[in-house]
């Protein structure tokens, strides 16, 4: 028998608790269907971006792969099955088997958490596998291994490896295999090449049907859910859910990170139906103390075994406070706290993980004099989360937006969630072929900001420079910054421009 946790260390969590009005009562009713998990009573150095090799053969293999890969049906273009995935596992013999994995779908914050419970498993000595979507630069990105992306000739080898049996699956399928599914397939298999203690696993899109779903993943990680892909998922949070929900197998620990009710009662429903234990946001872990500090953030966090102090997390925003503590409830979880473990993980590994984490292009400092900022939000509530993060860490005088979105999200919300804290945007496009074009964008922007609040440039290095001129237009203006967002392409653009990685 644990022993119960003092009353009075509790205080603090207690308000957390008391402070979610938002639940609906109902809730208790499936609540009471499902267990709820809660204890009573050397980390990877920095994920590097990686440029073009160095190396001119390297560059022209990685770019034969990237051709390649070009040819098969892009990311947005998806047939709601996993049948051709799980006929290349089949002919390579089931790699994705070889090892355990935390499954991590949201909204969200799935990257950033996905390398928060990376960088904490690796600081307790695992060797981990990540892969994560879109990339930033790289395409080598999406597939890493202790921390790093895998070498453009690893990523290389691995292609070729599997490429006879990616053949093969096409051959007998009525659609060849997605530019998405091959690439999870070459990450499978270099994970059980390597081989990997852990697999840590973001969705691509969804969960049911998505390509990663091909695992039985004794973890499943559900970050903020929030409308995006309306057109493939749903059009409310619950139908989103639903789709996410996918990811929980039998057995398995839920971790959920604040949630819609609706979302909320779609993901606890789907854990009773899988005999799943469920650890909440809110209710079995959460923030107990957070504050800015110098680069970041000290934080307090209450886990399935304890209280965690003086957590310092190099990243900026709430958001990333509450993407710590689901990554730390993650990981608890698979080692067992909260069940076969009693109490909490060593406190000193926790704070190197944590202090060790980096996630690029999520309020990302590029520059200084005007400081400029690199964010990936590309939908309202990331953006409304960037906003705020803004405020509170940097308290710009005045901030100079530089906005590049895909064609397909809700860019007026995106603009919207933006207005209040941009004095000027500079609307532009990205190199990707779904970008938004411009003066669709900049028609958008002068409905939301005002004509007089307005720049076009359609080139995004023009764009980029023309908001450091604005930004250090006027003495007065010392104070100003500038913050180049609205898609991962952009940041990735825009990252390549400043010379970063």
């Amino acid at each position: 028998m644990t022993e119960q946790p003092d009353p009075s260390e509790a205080d603090d969590f207690d308000e957390i608790v008391e402070a979610e009005t938002t639940r609906d009562p109902d809730l208790a009713v499936i609540e009471a269907g499902s267990r709820t998990l809660r204890t009573h009573g050397g980390a990877p150095q920095g994920d590097a971006v990686p440029g073009r090799p160095a190396d001119p053969e390297v560059d022209a293999a990685l770019r034969a792969v990237e051709t390649e890969l070009a040819g098969r049906w892009g990311e947005t273009k998806l047939e709601p099955s996993v049948t051709r995935i799980a006929a290349l596992m089949d002919v390579l013999g089931e790699p994705q088997r070889a090892y355990p994995t935390i499954h991590i779908t949201g909204t969200n914050g799935k990257t950033s958490t996905a390398r928060m419970i990376e960088a904490l498993l690796g600081a307790f000595e695992l060797r981990t596998g990540r892969y994560t979507s879109p990339h930033v630069q790289s395409i080598t990105e999406r597939i890493s291994l202790d921390g790093l992306p895998i070498s453009a000739e690893r990523f290389v080898e691995t292609y070729d490896d599997i490429k006879p049996y990616v053949e093969m699956v096409d051959a007998r399928e009525e659609f060849r295999l997605s530019f998405f599914e091959v690439v999870t397939g070459m990450a499978y298999a270099a994970f059980a090449d390597a081989p990997v203690d852990v697999a840590v696993v973001e969705v691509g899109m969804g969960g049911t049907w998505d390509a990663t779903n091909v695992i039985e993943a004794g973890v499943a990680v559900v970050t903020p859910i929030d409308l995006d892909h309306t057109d493939r998922l749903g059009n409310t949070t619950a139908e989103i859910a639903t789709e996410k929900s996918g990811i929980i197998k039998q057995g398995a620990t839920v971790v959920l990170a604040q949630q819609p009710v609706d979302a909320a009662q779609v993901m606890l429903k789907k854990a009773v139906e899988a005999d799943a234990t469920v650890a909440r946001e809110g209710m079995e872990f959460g923030i107990v103390g957070r504050e800015v500090a110098v680069g970041g953030q000290l934080l307090t966090l209450r886990g399935l075994g304890g209280e965690y102090e003086e957590i310092f997390l190099p990243l900026y925003g709430a958001h990333q406070a509450h993407n710590a503590v689901v990554a730390l409830a993650a990981v608890e979880a698979f080692f067992g706290v909260g069940s076969q473990q009693p109490g909490p993980l060593d406190i000193d590994t926790v704070r190197k993980a944590f202090a060790s984490v980096v996630s690029p292009g999520r309020l990302e400092v590029v520059r200084r004099s005007p400081t400029v900022v690199l964010d990936a939000a590309h939908n309202p509530a990331g953006a409304r989360a960037t906003a705020d993060g803004l405020t509170e860490a940097f308290g710009f005088s005045r901030l100079i937006g530089v906005v590049a979105a895909s064609a397909d999200k809700d860019v007026k919300g995106l603009l919207e969630a933006f207005e209040p804290v941009f004095a000027e945007i500079v609307v532009t496009a990205n190199t990707s072929q779904r970008t938004m074009d411009v003066d669709e964008l900049a028609a958008i922007a002068v409905e939301v900001f005002g004509d007089e609040r307005v720049v076009v440039e359609p080139r995004l290095d023009d764009a980029i420079e023309a908001a450091i001129t604005l930004a250090e237009e006027e003495d007065e203006y010392a104070g100003a910054g500038v913050l180049i967002t609205g898609s991962v392409f952009t940041v990735g653009d825009a990252r390549l421009m400043l010379k970063r990685g």
